[in-house]
């Protein structure tokens, strides 16, 4: 079938266009299009059972499908031709729904993704009741419309609040539908904005606060009223075992008295309800609660009465048969303590109430409030689990509302309780007629019982005849009605109280006659049980004046009676007395006799709408019984209360006009102010709602068809007394009511013209004209008057009529500010002019019935056109009232019609213009215009409305503009002093005004911009209209008026803009370009076109793809727009373009920063014209290049820019070479050169910046931003000149490192600011936080912070060279102050390093590979320092935790070329081991291991990591024989720690060591680490001798059970066959040997320490060990001889024949020693402790760095201190920037900080002037202004030192230049080199030095190094080794090199090298000596000493002291 469709006719649809898939499609041919439920279809044809069309989703896919698979759907096309678009015809809700849940399905997920469960959740829920809610709209032919409002509104809340939570846009509604704000001015669109943000703000708020607010606020609102749900769940404990009655009602404990009704719940003897029907719920809702009645005391009180026995407990009281209602028990609950938690609640809240008993019965009636009192005597529980569980809700709104939204309150399970009081608003409909009675007391006779009477009291209503009144007495809410009530019993009480409260809804008619009965009897407890009726009262229930029972307590007569008595006649006891009252009336000798000692109280209070206890409104009602007293009777009608006046209101009315009938001369002008008072009692919010009941009576009820002329006649006298009149009450009571006296005068006079044909027509034309004259008679009375007024009439009711009064709700903050201005200033006014200024705008419509438009518009406009312009009387302020009418006149019907606003505009436009011009009123104003200007588009869509747009344009465009440039000034100066945006009022006045001058552009046309340009009389005036406009336009992109979530409003209101410059612009260019060129005016509009191009509201890159579709469609892409409007008005300006250079270059960048080809493609070429003017004007482009660079930079750091935009921007280069004509006009060909040049640096700037921008905006980690920025930092160090970028990013790195606590890495970076800086006195300008100062003040102030951050980061070798360059300034300053605390800083930083614990770091080899690495990471590798107590583990962890799509290599090959150039991530992660560069250091004894650690993991530039293999077939008894190591060494570009914790590999060394070499090496420094081990334990016993640590060192080396120990070298390379079969190795093998009995000889030495501190308990493993090392030993002693007697060689030399790469070893200085070792991998391993002698050359774990290694560590770190160590500046990055000094002797500061230059040279080949080579200037940026100084070479630089040593003083003159060498000394007194030699091996004694202990030197001078028994360094030599001198000394005379220079500062010292544990008698000699030419004395190692102390140098005099000490920033300490 379907591959026959092509051949058949396919017909194109007309109604079939749209439908929706209910089923799955698929099918496997070609043609088909696949379908899924629910997805929307478009249909093109039509074909035999199937269509052909596309989805929604896939428009460019087209397909057929079967019609069966297809719902169709109603639509309209709303286009014609390929552009047609199919709209679906459905409720405009249902399509919000369904495109708003589409968007939210993709936010809602991503909910999850980021963790936001709760909203999730939240949103989840929402979502399944908004697709509920759309299958009820979808499905709703069975809903009213009421109910289609009502899911209407649901839908709305819901959908505003999802948008709101979910950071969308803002829905402008209307009527719950969105508005096209094509179709309603800006104005309306900007109100229905911030009504619907108020709705938002309503529904997220808790309803009581918003009732609270709207109860307080705008009169005319109805107030909310709250109701309450009280649901009874169960009674606990109930053991009672009998009926009983539960009450609820709530009570006021601070008035003492209820104020609900009572709910009554009524469960049998089991606990449970009595009516089944009641099973599911026992609730009761009290209804009606005000604000009011929140604020109250409030206390939910429940009674509990019992019915059965008399005695609960005692049976024998009375018969079983015989019941009882008996008091139980009370329970309260509190409302303040639970009211804000349901409050806050959607659902109920379970509540338990203790049930409590009463301890007196006789105290029964107070039981409640004695609990509230907490009187605890007087009441007691019964027991502990004894109470009431109820559950509480708080519900609000109408409460119709209320049983339609929660259908269960439409079942009879839910008791319906009432206030006992009127609600605050009496609706017209609402019928009640209740009376509450109240059982108060009784005092009663004994009558002559032993005991007191058990009182029960019967209640009966009857009428006069006897009859009992059926079922008029209620007991409590939920329970029926009965005809008879009986009172609780209080057990042998004469007085009882009961306090019983029960309703009487008795039927008005049935009130008239009736009466009440109350019958008491005494109820015996004996066997019968009797109840003796022993006397009554009784009260009638209307009087004869017709007045019902007062609201009072009455206390009522008790007569006699018996049993026996019947009442069958009620008229013989109904004519006695009933009280005090009725005295008069009893007629003795009756049947029944009055007991004159028995009296029975009670109380009554009367809710009705229909009955009056009144009698002056009685009798009014009834005034033609009495018409004599007529006047007496209307005068009495203003002491009748409101509620009464309304609930009578119609036959008020009736009354009032047919008394107006009978005698109008007589009566009239009183029914007139009888009138006026019933009219005005209507204006009070209570009875507000009454007048509708009123409007209802004048247009159906009212027939007084006369009543008119003296209405009228009254009207006029009062206004014409008005000037008269010394008390205006009366009068200002009828201008306010003037409103419905027009309404009675027009009523009045139609009924009469109906009744005559139109009679006397003219003379009522002319009675109202006069009428208008007194009106504005008294508008001109604007004289001071003595009274002052208090304004609160309501501002906008519901009198307001016609289209705008029902449309849109008052502008927010109108009606409040308006009440506010009126009120809160105490204004004295005119009174009558503002009652008639607030009452006559409602006038016109109803003169609409009688005269013609024009004529009500005539009459409006004489009014207005009397009111003065401006009052300027002091204490007066007419101009709100003023503006209230005028607003209110243009809101009536009256302004609607055309005709009427020609007429009545200008006025208004008048009045308005000169409120602005003065400044006042402001947002009154707002609010006529923005009335104005939603009247002229409604009418606009009709008619055309260009008169009146002209009046507009000429009256209030240019007052507009000012009024707005004043507000937004006032709200940017409000702004920036109080530190936050502008207040809520003048927000919302800038809104309004704003919308308004919106509305007026978007009504002008060309005609209208044409005719205000022509309107301007001069340029200057023009100039300053255009420069005010594009401020305005300014203001609005910078201010946000509008808030970020009103699309619909920016996006109308750049629409608008658009247009409005596209029209102005011509008009710019006509008369500002060429000789009238202005800058200001053309800067102004470039300014506002970048703006406009960079609004967020219209970047469509950043929305979602249906948002942005639906944008673009409607407004298209108005930022190409103004692009091409900024290039056209730019490529006009010809030769004035070079004003705008370089000030336009930055705000033209950020546009071709906007991610949009087309805008880019438009504004790049204007940088090459930018470019290009500028080279014509001066030859160059430097301030184009400048300014590019520095906000290319800034752009980059605010997250704008892109990838694609760099490659467009190279693309610049293009426009230098391939045009033809662009290269005719350039004279000069390196402008394109020069031009390209730049571009290509630009982009590799762009490059870096999208890097660091990507990691700083993102959410990367600190590695990767650091590492960005050290990226970015070198670029702008190497490659561009740009000094104030470096010291940004140098400022932005450290602050990244001290947000990490990374301390030496954040002083490292500031130090390449510091070094910037010179010690001069040039002031220097403000940068960053750094104020203007002097150089010196600012690199004082850097030295300082540097110090500091090295003492945190506890690098205190760093800080001290710091301290003593701060120090030398000090005292070169003469500020002694600051001298004493920087040595005294030096001095604790000297102690820290002793005493503080460090931690020893680990690093790791990373490498990065694959494309998808940033730019600064691609396939590079690095080693990072890791961070304290992380292991390998932890960090590959968290490098993979930054790159979670990266995937971690297993292995440490280098990748192959497939992974470097794939597009993924690829980790390469592994521990490496630093190879110090202080290798001598680290092999001195005497130097404490806190300063050896420190060198072994600082400063290091190599790391090395061992790869052991087998070479050939591995040795299965032996492995070590082919054992091999592959050692890869890495170099960094600069060492670590640095100003990064990474930093990138440079160069790679990759070397074999043979396994001879690998024995070699694991022998030695075993050696070494025994040697340092032994030497602690010497020098420092442990605490409590713990020599745990030893002992594991050395039974791990005699006794090695795992390796075999040295034996199995022994066994490997001493034997015979592999001597002789590897004779190049017989040196090594002799070395090895020496190594063992090296360890033999260490290993003595190490057990003789251990026999003296080893535990008595531990000898046995001391013997043990001694039986190891003496077979290891003898193993040693019968090993090969081989090469035995051969010179022990140097330790640490390895020959390079064994390594497949040779490299020369180097001379490495050990501190003061000269020692010789391999390549920097001598001492690069550390020592395991439990490992044996034959460890693996791995890096063992780090550990803490322990003041001796016994001690514990410590649990955390401490505190890191004040203070910071340097490395070389030829180690560290960027040193290149470094300055040199100049001549004047200032040194680069740390040339040699670690590896001080300025030391003998240990090349012997080298001669001086090769030693001291010159090295080209470093960096700067000032260049050309600084010397070349010369500096060692980098290998004599590799010579180590030991920390801080001695100083030397510098030359007067010159700067002190601080190294770690042991001194300072010129370049010109450098010592010749010392010879290399091969030193004897031998063994330190190492002890620790003594700085100050003095040595006596040849020249008697003192010299800080101590003499041989101390530790500085300087040892004794044994007599027997003299001739090895003599050796030495010979040699160095071949050399031709001198010992010493007889004008050298140095003193050679010799150190004697004794054995370990030498013998006590072995003999010493000292030996000092300055060495002439002749032979030196020989030593194995040699030292120089200054000669004189730091000051002995002869200099010039010091400097003078300074004329003024003055303190630095810090100065003191």
């Amino acid at each position: 079938m379907l591959w026959r469709l092509s051949d058949v006719m396919w017909t194109l649809t007309d109604d079939e266009r749209l439908g929706v898939a209910i089923f799955n499609f698929r099918s496997c041919v070609p043609q088909t299009l696949t379908l899924e439920l629910g997805e929307t279809v478009h249909i093109v044809e039509k074909c035999d059972g199937w269509f052909r069309g596309f989805s929604s989703r896939r428009s460019n896919i087209k397909g057929i499908f079967p019609c069966s698979y297809i719902h169709l759907k109603k639509c309209t096309v709303t286009a014609k031709g390929p552009d047609k678009v199919v709209v679906p015809v459905e409720d405009g809700v249902v399509t919000e729904v369904t495109s708003t849940l589409r968007e939210w399905a993709s936010l809602w997920k991503q909910l999850y993704v980021r963790h936001k469960v709760d909203l999730f959740f939240k949103v989840a829920h929402v979502m399944s009741e908004l697709m509920e809610l759309r299958r009820q709209l979808t499905t709703a032919s069975q809903l009213t419309q009421q109910q289609k409002r009502d899911v209407k509104r649901h839908v709305t809340a819901r959908l505003d609040w999802g948008n709101e939570h979910l950071g969308l846009d803002l829905v402008p509604r209307k009527e719950f539908e969105m508005v096209d704000e094509d179709q309603i001015s800006v104005s309306d669109l900007y109100k229905m904005h911030l009504s619907s943000r108020n709705n938002i703000q309503h529904n997220s708020q808790t309803n009581l606060n918003l009732n609270q607010k709207n109860g307080g606020g705008d009169p005319c609102r109805v107030p909310v009223a709250h109701h309450l749900l009280v649901n009874l769940k169960s009674f606990t404990y109930n053991n009672i075992g009998e009926d009983s009655d539960i009450f609820f009602w709530l009570y006021d404990s601070r008035e003492g008295k209820s104020i609900s009704e009572r709910f009554l719940v009524r469960l049998n003897k089991n606990g449970g309800v009595k009516n089944p029907e009641k099973l599911d719920r026992l609730c009761a809702l009290f209804t009606d609660l005000s604000n009011k009645d929140m604020k109250r005391d409030l206390y939910i009180v429940s009674q509990v009465i019992r019915t059965g026995r008399m005695l609960l407990n005692d049976h024998k009281k009375g018969p079983p048969h015989v019941r009882y209602r008996r008091p139980y028990g009370c329970a309260v609950l509190a409302m303040s303590d639970v009211l804000q938690t349901i409050s806050e609640l959607k659902e109920e809240k379970d509540f338990v109430l203790k049930v409590y008993m009463c301890n007196n019965e006789s105290e029964w009636y107070q039981i409640h409030e004695n609990i509230i009192r907490k009187s605890s005597t007087k009441y007691s529980a019964p027991g502990n689990n004894y109470g009431l569980i109820i559950s509480l809700q708080l519900l609000r709104g109408d409460l119709e509302e209320l049983r339609c939204e929660n259908k269960w309150m439409l079942s009879g399970g839910v008791a319906m309780t009432r206030k006992l009081s009127f609600p605050d608003v009496i609706m017209p409909g609402d019928m009640r007629n209740d009376l509450y009675l109240t059982l108060e007391r009784g005092d009663f006779e004994r009558g002559g019982k032993s005991v007191p009477k058990n009182i029960e009291v019967g209640i009966y209503v009857l009428y006069a005849d006897g009859e009992l009144v059926q079922d008029c007495i209620n007991l409590g809410c939920g329970e029926p009605n009965v005809a008879e009530h009986r009172s609780f019993v209080l057990y042998h009480n004469n007085s009882p109280r009961w306090s019983e409260a029960i309703k009487l809804p008795i039927p008005i008619d049935q009130f008239r006659g009736s009466h009440l009965r109350f019958e008491f009897r005494h109820c015996s407890t004996k066997d019968k049980g009797d109840k003796k009726l022993f006397g009554f009262s009784f009260t009638p229930l209307m009087r004869d004046d017709g007045t019902t029972l007062s609201d009072q307590s009455h206390e009522l007569f008790v007569y006699k009676c018996n049993e026996n008595t019947t009442f069958c006649n009620p008229s013989l006891y109904l004519a006695l007395p009933c009280c005090k009252d009725h005295l008069n009336l009893g007629v003795p000798g009756m049947a029944f006799q009055r007991s004159m000692r028995e009296i029975f109280w009670i109380s009554t209070q009367l809710s009705s709408t229909k009955l009056t206890q009144n009698v002056d409104l009685l009798a009014l009602l009834k005034w033609k019984a009495h018409p004599d007293r007529v006047g007496d009777i209307l005068g009495r009608l203003r002491h009748v209360s409101g509620e009464e006046v309304v609930k009578f209101l119609q036959d008020i009315l009736d009354t009032l006009f047919s008394i107006l009938d009978d005698n109008t001369d007589k009566y009239g002008p009183l029914v007139f102010q009888s009138l006026v008072f019933v009219i005005n009692l209507l204006r009070d919010s209570k009875y507000f709602h009454f007048r509708a009941v009123m409007d209802t009576y004048i247009h159906k009820h009212f027939a007084g068809a006369l009543a008119y002329k003296e209405l009228i006649r009254c009207l006029r006298w009062s206004m014409e007394r008005s000037a008269e009149a010394t008390r205006q009450d009366h009068i200002q009571d009828v201008m306010r009511a003037l409103e419905y006296l027009f309404k009675f005068i027009v009523q009045s006079r139609s009924l009469y013209s109906r009744a005559t044909c139109g009679m006397e027509e003219e003379q009522f034309r002319s009675s109202i004209q006069e009428l208008f004259q007194s009106i504005r008679f008294v508008l001109s009375l604007d004289r001071p008057t003595c009274e002052t007024l208090i304004f609160t009439q309501p501002i906008q009711g519901p009198s307001q009529t016609g289209p705008r009064a029902q449309a849109l709700p008052p502008a927010p903050g109108l009606v409040a500010y308006s009440a506010q201005v009126l009120s809160s200033n105490t204004l004295q006014m005119p009174p009558l002019s503002v009652a008639v200024l607030n009452s006559f705008p409602a006038i016109f419509d109803e003169l609409l019935h009688m005269f013609s438009v024009q004529e009500v518009a005539e009459f409006a406009r004489g009014t207005l056109a009397s009111l003065p312009s401006m009052l300027h009387i002091p204490g007066h302020s007419m101009d709100a009232v003023k503006l209230q009418s005028i607003a209110r006149t243009v809101d009536s019907r009256l302004f609607s019609f055309p005709e009427s606003r020609r007429i009545i505009l200008p006025v208004v436009l008048h009045h308005i213009h000169l409120h602005l011009r003065h400044q006042k009123e402001l947002l009154m104003c707002s609010g006529v215009l923005t009335s104005l200007f939603s009247i002229i588009k409604t009418s606009s869509l009709d008619a055309s409305v260009q008169e009146e747009v002209e009046m507009m344009v000429e009256s209030v465009l240019e007052v507009l503009l000012q009024t707005l440039l004043s507000i937004m000034s006032k709200s940017q100066s409000q702004e920036a002093v109080r530190g936050h945006r502008c207040p809520q009022c003048t927000a919302e006045i800038s809104g309004e005004f704003v919308s308004c001058l919106l509305s007026l552009l978007r009504h002008m046309t060309d005609v209208h911009f044409q005719h205000l340009m022509e309107n301007f009389q001069s340029k200057e005036v023009l100039k300053e209209f255009m420069m005010k406009i594009w401020c305005v336009f300014r203001n609005l992109m910078k201010l946000s008026i509008f808030p970020r979530d009103w699309n619909v409003m920016r996006l109308l209101t750049s629409q608008i803009i658009l247009s409005t410059v596209q029209r102005l612009a011509p008009f710019q260019l006509k008369n500002f370009v060429g000789a009238d060129f202005d800058f200001k005016v053309w800067s102004s509009y470039f300014s506002l076109a970048v703006l406009y191009i960079n609004q967020p509201s219209l970047q469509l890159e950043n929305m979602s793809p249906s948002k942005r579709k639906k944008i673009f469609d409607k407004y298209g892409d108005m930022r190409v727009m103004m692009t091409y409007e900024l290039f056209s008005m730019w490529q006009n300006l010809s030769e004035s373009k070079i004003h705008f250079i370089p000030g336009m270059i930055g705000p033209f960048l950020g546009v071709t920063l906007v991610p949009q080809v087309e805008v880019r493609n438009i504004m790049i070429p204007i940088f090459h014209d930018m470019m290009d003017w500028e080279q014509r004007k001066n030859g160059n482009f430097k301030q184009v290049e400048a300014e590019l660079i520095d906000k290319l930079d800034s752009l980059f750091s605010e997250g704008k820019g892109d990838e694609n935009y760099r490659e467009l921007f190279s693309l610049l280069t293009q426009l230098f070479g391939p045009y033809p004509s662009l290269l005719e006009k350039i004279e000069q060909e390196t402008w394109r050169e020069t031009g390209i040049s730049f571009v290509t640096s630009v982009t590799r700037l762009m490059e870096r910046l999208l890097d660091y921008r990507d990691c700083i905006k993102g959410d990367e980690l600190e590695n990767k931003k650091i590492g960005c920025t050290v990226n970015l930092l070198n670029f702008y160090k190497s490659e561009i000149n740009k000094e104030e970028m470096y010291v940004r990013y140098i400022h932005k790195l450290c602050d990244m490192h001290l947000q990490a606590d990374n301390y030496t890495e954040a002083a490292f970076t500031l130090l390449l600011y510091w070094e910037l800086l010179h010690w001069d006195e040039r002031p220097i300008k403000d940068l960053l936080h750094y104020p203007a100062q002097s150089e010196w003040h600012r690199k004082e102030v850097l030295c300082r912070k540097l110090i500091h951050y090295f003492n945190k980061g506890k690098c205190w070798e760093f800080a001290i060279p710091l301290c003593r360059e701060l120090a030398f300034q000090y005292e070169s300053m003469y500020d002694y102050q600051s001298l004493s605390w920087i040595r005294k800083l030096e001095a604790a930083y000297f102690d820290h390093i002793m005493e503080h614990q460090r931690l020893e770091p680990e690093f790791f080899r990373v490498g990065f590979y694959g494309r998808k690495f940033p730019f600064f990471l691609r396939n590079k590798e690095f080693v990072c320092r890791g961070h304290d107590y992380e292991r390998l583990e932890a960090f590959q962890q968290r490098m993979l935790g930054e790159f979670p799509q990266a995937i971690a290599m297993q292995h440490p090959n280098q990748p192959d070329e497939a992974i470097l150039q794939c597009d993924a991530q690829y980790i390469q992660i592994y521990a490496v081991t630093p190879v110090p560069e202080a290798v001598s250091i680290l092999q001195l004894d005497q130097v404490p291991e806190q300063i050896k650690s420190f060198y072994r993991f600082n400063n290091v530039r190599r790391f090395r990591y061992d790869r052991p293999f087998h070479k050939g077939p591995k040795d299965r008894d032996n492995e070590f024989k082919s054992l091999w190591i592959e050692r890869t060494t890495l170099i960094l570009a600069h060492p670590l720690p640095g100003i990064s914790r990474w930093f990138e590999v440079e160069k790679r060394e990759l070397v074999e060591a043979s396994p001879l070499d690998n024995a070699i090496s694991v022998v030695e420094n075993k050696n070494q680490e025994l040697r340092t081990l032994i030497t602690c334990y010497q020098l420092k016993p442990p605490h409590n001798n713990n020599v745990n640590l030893l002992s594991m060192t050395l039974n791990g080396v005699v006794d090695a059970t795992v390796n075999g120990g040295i034996t199995r070298y022994q066994e490997a390379f001493f034997d015979k066959d592999y001597i002789s079969t590897h004779p190049q190795d017989s040196d090594k093998i002799t070395q090895l040997k020496h190594l063992m009995q090296e360890q033999v000889h260490t290993l003595g030495s190490g057990l003789a320490v251990h026999d003296k501190l080893v535990h008595p308990e531990m000898r046995p493993l001391h013997k043990k060990l001694m039986d190891q090392f003496h077979v290891m030993k003898s193993s040693l002693s019968h090993g090969p001889s081989a090469g035995s007697d051969q010179p022990n060689p140097t330790r640490g030399i390895v020959s390079p024949e064994g390594f497949k790469k040779h490299r020369h070893s180097e001379v490495e200085n050990v501190g003061n020693l000269l020692i010789l070792a391999d390549n920097k991998d001598f001492y690069g391993i550390q020592a395991n402790h439990c490992s044996s002698s034959l460890s693996s050359t791995h890096s063992a774990s780090s550990h803490l760095i322990n003041s001796s290694l016994w001690t514990h560590k410590e649990k955390s770190r401490n505190n890191r201190e004040m203070l910071m160590l340097l490395p070389p500046p030829r180690e560290r990055p960027n040193s290149i920037m470094y300055q040199n000094f100049s001549e004047s002797g200032q040194r680069a500061f740390l040339h040699q900080l670690i590896s001080p230059a300025c030391k003998p040279s240990s090349d012997p080949n080298l001669s001086f002037t090769e030693k001291v080579v010159s090295t080209p200037s470093s960096w700067s940026l000032d260049s050309g202004t600084r010397d070349v100084v010369t500096v060692l070479p980098a290998h004599i630089a590799s010579i180590r030192a030991p920390p801080v040593p001695p100083r030397s003083a510098p030359p007067h003159g010159q700067y002190l230049s601080m190294y770690y060498g042991a001194f300072h000394h010129q370049l010109r007194d450098l010592p010749c080199a010392l010879p290399v030699r091969s030193l004897r091996k031998s063994h330190l004694q190492c002890s620790l030095a003594l700085p100050t202990s003095p040595v006596s030197i040849p020249d008697h001078t003192k010299s800080t190094l101590s003499d041989g028994n101390s530790t500085s360094g300087v040892f004794t030599r044994s007599e027997s080794n003299s001739t090895d001198t003599s050796e030495l000394a010979g040699s160095q005379a071949e050399q031709g090199g001198h010992w010493g220079d007889p004008l050298s500062p140095y003193w050679l010292i010799g150190y004697n090298v004794s054995n370990l544990c030498p013998s006590p008698s072995a003999p010493q000699f000292h030996w000092f000596g300055s060495f002439g030419e002749g032979s030196p004395p020989c030593c194995q190692y040699l030292h120089y000493i200054p000669t004189h102390s730091p000051l002995d140098r002869p200099t010039e005099p010091p400097p003078t002291l300074p004329r003024k000490l003055y303190f630095r920033e810090g100065g003191s300490p």
